[in-house]
């Protein structure tokens, strides 16, 4: 597909992107200069990549479903009411049966730029996702299917990330695949490299981590894990663009047509840098479906990335496109 015309191509679908996987809590420290194990305050908000980007393209007026399963408890029913609150559509948001929990997530900022996190995945409601809970009707409708690489760490939600893939093949769904990879959810990188390689070959768009993409390429000699081999691999497939994201340092975009696209970047002082991944793809995406312009595009993910980082929080940082534009224009001026 050209992804220049994705706006005008699907112009007939009634939603702008459905994301599949994680819906957990974070529990953000509310004190700073101060590890964990002193650490006595948080505060509750939603988070788990996928949801985390449904968060970000909802509060940039994007139509935004969300497809997964949340536990039949408190913390299930605070993420449910939290996405309908915010407008994103909840039909294919599954409660699972009673006996799952809800992932948690504990962040600490032992200083400004020193942040680390501590997540709890044992027995978690959205791992337990299954095809059945998969809706063609919906990812007919939708333009952009996110996919996240957690959800493929354990079945049935591997089969159920799978079942959508071919949703969206059949009805022509862009799809974005996110490849958010926590080690520690998976058997073995050879696990992981495999089931990545699968998804990734079905896939319009793959983002991630230099990091990330070792652990999709972790069969491949580190000699074969440049940017520039790895996305020549991929662009070899089904994927019409590349986007290799190095931090501060910004990111790369290679097209199918052989350009690479040189991203934005806005340094900022951190706070912390959980969230900036997922915020980036939010105003990445936004940009997509706007049909802005590629480069443009990466600016506004930056821009996003940017405002997230220097805030303690990450679905409730995630800004409108009224902030991300007023950013980007102080920051030129600076």
């Amino acid at each position: 597909m050209d992804v220049n015309k994705l706006k005008e191509n699907y112009e007939y679908k009634s939603i702008d992107i459905i994301t599949l996987g994680r819906a957990c809590i974070d529990l953000n420290a509310n004190e700073i200069n101060r590890p964990m194990e002193e650490t006595m305050s948080f505060t509750k908000t939603v988070g788990g990549s996928p949801a985390n980007i449904a968060v970000a393209c909802r509060k940039l007026g994007l139509c935004t479903a969300f497809l997964g399963r949340v536990s039949d408890d408190q913390h299930g029913r605070y993420i449910r009411g939290y996405f309908e609150q915010l407008g994103i559509i909840t039909e294919t948001l599954v409660t699972d049966n009673p006996g799952s929990s809800t992932g948690l997530a504990f962040t600490e900022i032992k200083a400004p730029g020193n942040a680390g996190y501590l997540m709890y995945r044992s027995n978690v409601a959205d791992l337990n996702l299954c095809p059945a809970d998969v809706s063609e009707e919906q990812i007919r409708k939708s333009k952009i299917l996110l996919i996240s690489g957690t959800a493929l760490s354990r079945s049935p939600s591997r089969e159920a990330v799978f079942t959508a893939l071919a949703f969206a093949r059949k009805h022509h769904t862009f799809i974005a695949f996110d490849l958010d990879f926590r080690p520690f959810t998976w058997s073995s990188p050879e696990e992981t490299s495999i089931y990545y390689s699968l998804a990734a070959e079905k896939s319009d768009l793959i983002m991630g981590t230099r990091e990330e993409f070792d652990a999709l390429e972790a069969n491949l000699e580190q000699s074969e894990r440049e940017d520039i081999k790895t996305a020549s691999r991929w662009l070899s497939f089904q994927p019409s663009m590349i986007l290799i994201k190095h931090g501060k340092a910004g990111s790369q975009l290679y097209l199918e047509t052989g350009e690479i696209i040189e991203g934005a970047v806005f340094p900022v002082t951190p706070l912390k840098t959980m969230g900036a991944g997922d915020s980036f793809a939010g105003g990445f995406l936004y940009g997509l479906l706007q049909g802005t312009g590629l480069y443009e595009a990466t600016e506004l993910g930056a821009g996003a990335a940017a405002i997230v980082v220097t805030k303690n929080s990450c679905s409730e940082a995630m800004p409108t496109l009224q902030e991300i534009e007023d950013f980007i224009r102080s920051y030129k001026d600076r």
